[in-house]
């Protein structure tokens, strides 16, 4: 048996589903040296606080607008690229499909709620912050109920319509998420790691600053002693 008879990778249809799974996460997740997202753009330049006005909200909304339309499409062309590829039966697991899709939806939704709008769409990257981090459910689970939620979602369409290719599309999904979220945990340690190298500038220019100030004390102290000295030889 050939590798053909389970996954077509002629098919444009699967190319392309496979390219927009990877785009996704580039566009609101990486590296801002390898390509400036938007929301490092945002937050550098507020270029969409600016477009709309002065209005961060209203910038806010529009990007998840955007960041949302976009997970539509690459939804839309994942189960179109699905349908011009071969059927296995061993994968039809229709039963096993509906519970990691309910699943996956509970865990994207419920977060959705708990973060809001903004929370979730990188509100933060345009100085929404929330008051406190959230710890409740789907976050007591997982960290990332999204993005897990979401593989869930992907695995559960492959296996309701029989199809190896999404399966192989679902793994790309999982790989996709889990740097995303090292990328995360990385960025978390990096901000860290540059705050305390600033509070150790701050305080070296504090001492560069300080002590010539504090020497210059000493120095005139010791020049007013040896003006005095000299006095007292003279007298």
């Amino acid at each position: 048996m050939s590798l053909s008879q389970y996954i077509d990778l002629s098919q444009p249809s699967l190319v392309l589903s496979a390219v927009t799974i990877a785009f996704n996460p580039l566009f609101w997740n990486n590296h801002p040296d390898i390509l400036s997202h938007a929301g490092h753009l945002e937050y550098n330049n507020h270029f969409l606080t600016k477009l709309f006005s002065g209005n961060k909200y209203n910038g806010c909304y529009f990007l998840a607008v955007t960041i949302f339309s976009l997970g539509i499409i690459r939804d839309h062309l994942y189960n179109d690229a699905l349908k011009h590829q071969p059927y296995f039966a061993p994968v039809h697991q229709q039963y096993l499909a509906y519970g990691l899709f309910a699943t996956g939806n509970v865990l994207v939704l419920s977060s959705m709620w708990a973060l809001g709008i903004t929370g979730t769409y990188l509100g933060d990257y345009f100085g929404i912050l929330m008051d406190a981090p959230v710890t409740g459910f789907p976050f007591n689970i997982t960290s990332a109920p999204m993005y897990w939620g979401s593989t869930m979602s992907f695995l559960a369409v492959a296996l309701y319509h029989g199809k190896p290719a999404g399966l192989l599309l679902t793994a790309e999904v999982f790989i996709c998420y889990k740097i995303a979220c090292l990328w995360e945990e990385y960025v978390s340690k990096l901000l860290f790691m540059y705050l305390c190298i600033l509070f150790l500038l701050v305080l070296y220019a504090n001492y560069r600053l300080c002590r010539p100030f504090t020497e210059e004390i000493y120095s005139k102290r010791d020049r007013e002693r040896s003006a005095a000295k000299k006095a007292g030889k003279a007298a």
